[in-house]
């Protein structure tokens, strides 16, 4: 079993910009974000990262987890709109679909999860955007792990991240 988390941030540590993370990303970053997302046995966001994002069509199957019941994805039709904590739907979605997750979700999920230890790693790509909204210290979310390794392709830095210390 694997939990990763992937994130994009601009170089200000922005997760999004005019409300989406799409202004953010770089051509090499999306292109590395759509592999991944392919080789995973679903994808997991929170309700807010659904209603703002697009996930009308995915790959695989999306678990969203959220209070609200009003399903932002009902055109989806591999999207599954749980009103489970997160960790609740995470664990139901490993038993129905697998065991390979990619948590797509935003900051606070991010930090969320993490404050219960339930990450095995994080893919991070940081491109050269700046002026952004949602900013978040990128590194400090890093060295919540022991494994770190870093490259950059065409201006965009990726991280990956991997074992909690």
């Amino acid at each position: 079993m694997s939990v990763f988390a992937s994130l994009v941030v601009g170089a200000d540590g922005a997760t999004s910009k005019d409300g989406s993370s799409r202004a953010i990303s770089s051509g090499i970053d999306r292109n590395s974000f759509l592999a991944r997302r392919r080789t995973v046995d679903f994808i997991f966001i929170g309700g807010e990262t659904a209603r703002t994002e697009p996930y009308h069509r995915t790959p695989v199957p999306v678990v969203v987890s959220s209070h609200s019941m009003v399903n932002a994805l009902s055109d989806n039709r591999l999207a599954h709109w749980w009103n489970l904590s997160p960790v609740a739907a995470i664990e139901k979605g490993i038993k129905k679909f697998g065991p390979e997750v990619l948590v797509e979700s935003g900051a606070m999920m991010l930090e969320h999860l993490l404050s219960l230890r339930a990450l095995d790693g994080i893919y991070l790509s940081v491109t050269d955007v700046k002026g952004g909204d949602g900013l978040v210290d990128f590194e400090s979310i890093v060295q919540n792990f022991s494994n770190v390794v870093r490259h950059t392709i065409d201006n965009t830095l990726f991280i990956e991240a991997k074992t909690l210390k």
